[in-house]
């Protein structure tokens, strides 16, 4: 039976207008928390890069806040064989 460990990275676009700011943060299956936005500008880069570490992308889930300015919060849950 293989044993798994789980993290999940959580993207955050916070913006209005013009002005935006997008951050990453993992969350490791130890539970640490880490921003990781310097690692890359898009989903797409930090799922590559995790990928390369053995995480497999389980599922994705997205809210999106448009009442007052614009909020998007996007997570990734991935898993990886236990080692």
């Amino acid at each position: 039976m293989v044993a798994w460990e789980y993290a999940l990275l959580v993207r955050r676009y916070q913006g209005q207008g013009r002005n935006f700011h997008v951050t990453f943060v993992w969350y490791g299956p130890d539970g640490s928390r880490n921003d990781v936005t310097a690692y890359g500008d898009t989903a797409i880069a930090h799922l590559n890069r995790v990928g390369r570490e053995g995480w497999e992308l389980v599922s994705a889930a997205e809210d999106v806040n448009n009442v007052q300015g614009s909020t998007e919060v996007h997570r990734y849950h991935l898993k990886r064989p236990l080692r």
